[in-house]
């Protein structure tokens, strides 16, 4: 990974109100410009696109549709996390160290983890729905 070389810190002066706000939703919109450049965030993207109007399409409830749809959410959610932690030990790790390794197999098992959750809610949900249909 190539890294920036640092430039001096900006001015770091508190912001509060409106301006506050406004920082806040630029270092979002950087932060999602940023993710949306890495490849396993678009692979799950796309699977969010196919997968997530089937939870609305589907005969399900209300409440397991939203669930379904949270859920894959947070796997975003946790591949931004991911990302954002394999960003930091790049940084400070540029070269092998175990606990580096460490660090980025555990944030690569949370995004593991969090899409075993999704196969698990929706396999249960697909066979609560065939099952309530015999």
């Amino acid at each position: 990974m190539k890294h920036d070389t640092p430039s001096p810190c900006p001015d770091r002066t508190k912001k509060t109100g409106i301006a506050h706000l406004w920082a806040a939703t630029l270092y979002s919109a950087n932060g999602l410009k940023a993710i949306a450049g890495e490849t396993a965030f678009r692979h799950e993207l796309l699977a969010a696109c196919l997968i997530l109007p089937a939870a609305w399409l589907l005969p399900f409830p209300l409440w397991q549709a939203m669930l379904l749809s949270l859920l894959w959410g947070a796997v975003l959610v946790v591949e931004t996390l991911n990302t954002a932690l394999e960003a930091v030990v790049d940084l400070a790790s540029p070269g092998y160290h175990p606990l580096a390794k460490k660090a980025k197999d555990l944030g690569s098992a949370a995004v593991g983890l969090s899409l075993a959750l999704n196969v698990l809610a929706w396999g249960l949900s697909l066979w609560l729905l065939d099952a309530g249909s015999e």
